[in-house]
Order: structure tokens, then C-alpha cells, then sequence
């Protein structure tokens, strides 16, 4: 392996495959949520747990179908990404070139501002939480910021390697903290726990 061609370590492919595979389960099942809710049919697994904690009005809000269809359908095509780029780097006998690396860090990267952007509008427009939903952001989250951390690390990007170092050695601390702001915000704007108590 050369500097040119990188290779993440065993973990954290596997972790990718997990993530990956986790994210198309999710986006599946809240495709088919979406067409119960277009239809009137049952979903598979109801989402609606409070009147705040729902799947419905984001599933067919604009937001949830930026594209003029369902966002879920953007996962189940774009989570088998870290599904191949986890197995690439399993099965590779040597590493893989940068450019490979950089195509797969920029899909994740819009994956985590488009999560972001879909969170703000839940809490601030919708005024409710889909779980489904949640569950991809809990999944993209940690996704991004391995994925970052590693190619800077591996100098995918040729520069960045002791920032790359700090993220990952923070990982689980940076993380957290992504999901704190996100669950704060809802609490504050929505009383998430007061909806799920009442």
C-alpha cells in the first residue's frame, strides 16, 4: 500500500457495513411508511408514538420529498455506499486509490449537512420528529465524522492529518455532542419528553 492508496482499518470498515446496511433497513422500512401514509394502508412497523414523535406530517411534508419523491428512497439508494466502500476495503488486497476515498467522502458529507437540514426543518417547521428518521440521523452522524477523520488521518485529502488524528481520537465525544444539539433543540422548540409522558 502507498500513501496513494489508503485503507481504513478492519473496525472501521466493518463499522461502515454496519452503518450502511442500518441505513437502508431504516430508509426501506420508512419508505413503506410513506405509502402507508399515501395509501392508508398499515406500515410496517408504526412510527406514530406521540403527537409530537410521528412519522406523518415529515414523510409528506415538502421536506420530505425534496426531490418530488420520498427522501427515503435517496437512502435506500446512497446507504449501500459504506456498504461497498466497507467491503472495498475488506476485500482490496491492497488499499484504494484517493480519489475513490474523496468520491465516497463528499456522498457521506451530503448525507450529514442533508440530515442536518432535515433536522432543523423537523424541530423549526414541522414541529414534530419522525423516528425513522431519527434513527438515520443517529446512523449518518457517526458515519460522517469516521469518514472524515479517517481520510484526513490516511491523507486522502493531502493535508489535515493531525486534524484528522484529533477527530478520531474524539470520536465518540464529537458525536454526542452532534446528537445533544439536535435533541436539545427539539426539547427546547417541541417538549419532546413532556409529549412522550403525557
Amino acid at each position: 500500500m502507498t500513501a496513494s492508496d489508503p485503507r481504513p482499518g478492519r473496525g472501521l470498515a466493518v463499522f461502515w457495513i454496519v452503518a450502511g446496511l442500518l441505513g437502508w433497513i431504516v430508509s426501506f422500512l420508512l419508505y413503506h411508511e410513506y405509502i402507508g401514509q399515501l395509501t392508508g394502508g398499515d406500515a410496517l412497523i408504526s412510527c406514530d408514538i406521540s403527537p409530537i414523535v410521528t412519522c406523518g406530517p415529515n414523510l409528506l411534508s415538502p421536506g420530505g420529498n425534496l426531490l418530488g419523491f420520498s427522501n427515503s428512497l435517496i437512502g435506500i439508494v446512497l446507504f449501500v455506499g459504506p456498504v461497498y466502500a466497507g467491503v472495498s476495503a475488506l476485500a482490496a488486497r491492497g488499499g484504494l486509490r484517493a480519489w475513490y476515498w474523496r468520491v465516497y467522502a463528499l456522498f457521506v458529507l451530503g448525507g450529514f449537512v442533508f440530515v442536518h437540514v432535515l433536522a432543523y426543518r423537523s424541530v423549526f417547521e414541522y414541529g414534530s420528529l419522525c423516528p425513522w428518521c431519527m434513527v438515520v440521523w443517529l446512523v449518518t452522524i457517526p458515519l460522517f465524522w469516521s469518514v472524515l477523520g479517517w481520510t484526513l488521518r490516511a491523507g486522502v485529502w493531502g493535508r489535515g492529518r493531525r486534524f484528522g488524528e484529533i477527530v478520531l481520537s474524539w470520536l465518540p465525544l464529537i458525536v454526542v455532542v452532534d446528537y445533544l444539539v439536535i435533541a436539545v433543540a427539539a426539547q427546547l422548540r417541541l417538549d419532546v419528553i413532556g409529549s412522550l409522558v403525557a
